[in-house]
């Protein structure tokens, strides 16, 4: 059986299963979408892609919230203070030549991939957004980083940048 159609049966059919499951136990639901992200992903590793267009996906509540600037229609707007971890997620993108977008929600994730056409996607997001959007873009190979969130949802979160270094070198865009 080949990787691309495993990742199919876990997006397609045991995913909406599991969120079926979650709604009943409302305190799993969280777990499901680990679950079924860290499946996709280890999926995705077993393919091999190597993506001319290469897209990373980060969600607008990375920015810390005092910043004046909004980030959510040009990233590049950014002052690079260091506050928050936008910077270094620039220059990543920057060094490897890749498409960077800010998304303020699962919507406007999903707009931004068909508007760019990626290859293959490394997003950064919350469980609910990010196991929904990797489901909903199947076939598309989509490396899941799960943000970390100190201050609870939405609100100055964080990104392990190893984690997103290590995707860029999976995908083979890493300088």
């Amino acid at each position: 059986m080949s990787h691309r159609w495993a990742r199919g049966i876990a997006l397609k059919i045991v995913y909406p299963l599991l969120m079926f499951a979650g709604s009943l136990a409302g305190n799993k639901k969280e777990k499901y979408q680990k679950f079924i992200i860290n499946l996709n992903n280890r999926l995705v590793r077993k393919e091999k892609f190597r993506p001319e267009n290469l897209l990373l996906l980060l969600p607008h509540c990375l920015q810390i919230n005092e910043c004046d600037i909004r980030l959510t229609y040009n990233i590049y707007n950014c002052k690079r203070c260091g506050r928050c971890e936008i910077k270094d997620l620039i220059q990543l993108a920057e060094e490897n030549h890749l498409n960077l977008f800010v998304a303020t929600g699962g919507s406007l994730a999903r707009r931004v991939i068909q508007e760019t056409k990626p290859d293959a996607v490394i997003a950064v997001a919350c469980e609910n957004d990010l196991s929904g959007g990797i489901a909903d873009t199947y076939p598309l190979p989509i490396l899941g980083i799960i943000n970390q969130r100190p201050f609870g949802p939405c609100l100055n979160t964080s990104v392990d940048l190893s984690q997103v270094k290590e995707a860029i070198l999976f995908f083979g865009k890493i300088s």
